[in-house]
Formats: C-alpha cells, sequence, structure tokens
C-alpha cells in the first residue's frame, strides 16, 4: 500500500510531521493548503494521490466512501471527498502527553 510507504523514505535530516489541510481537484492537483512550505511538495501531492486512488477503488468496488480516517501511530490523516477531489487533514499525534 503506497500510502504507507510515504512517510518511510530515507531521508539524510529528521522532518516533522506535516500539520495542516490540502485541498485536491479531480486530477490530483493540489488547489489550496496549509501545510507548511518546509514540508516537501512532492510528498503532499503524493497524500493527495494515494487519498483520490482510495476514494476511486471503493467507488469502484460499489461501496463509494463519503469519508476516510487513518489513524497510524503519530499521525492521523482524515479524508473527505469533495465531487471527485478531496479534502484533506493532516494531523500529528502528541505521542509525549499523558491523557488522564
Amino acid at each position: 500500500m503506497g500510502l504507507l510507504n510515504l512517510f518511510s523514505k530515507p531521508s539524510a535530516s529528521v522532518q516533522r510531521l506535516p500539520r495542516g489541510s490540502l485541498t485536491i481537484d479531480r486530477k490530483g492537483q493540489v488547489v489550496a493548503t496549509t501545510v507548511p512550505s518546509a514540508f516537501p511538495a512532492e510528498v503532499v501531492q503524493e497524500v493527495g494521490a494515494q487519498v483520490l486512488r482510495l476514494f476511486e477503488e471503493a467507488r469502484r468496488a460499489q461501496m463509494p466512501l463519503a469519508e476516510l480516517n487513518l489513524h497510524f501511530a503519530s499521525l492521523q490523516i482524515t479524508a473527505r471527498e469533495l465531487r471527485g477531489g478531496a479534502v484533506i487533514f493532516l494531523k500529528p499525534k502528541n505521542l509525549f502527553l499523558q491523557s488522564t
């Protein structure tokens, strides 16, 4: 699954996980984003492409999705389908806060 490999690519430096949102059109192009520009644009584009692919595969399986929630150990991705495009919210989880 391509989405799992996005954040595991080897890199020479340590980067923070992305925080923000992005809107993509039905062609997979980023229309608007609040993800910091310091985060690689290629990764933001790839996240959008993978989310669109998931929505399309669900549609082909005749199980259309309106919303998608992915919970990883340190990142939460929420996506909502918008007439072929999508709005995607990226939220890192703080692993150091203790919940009481």
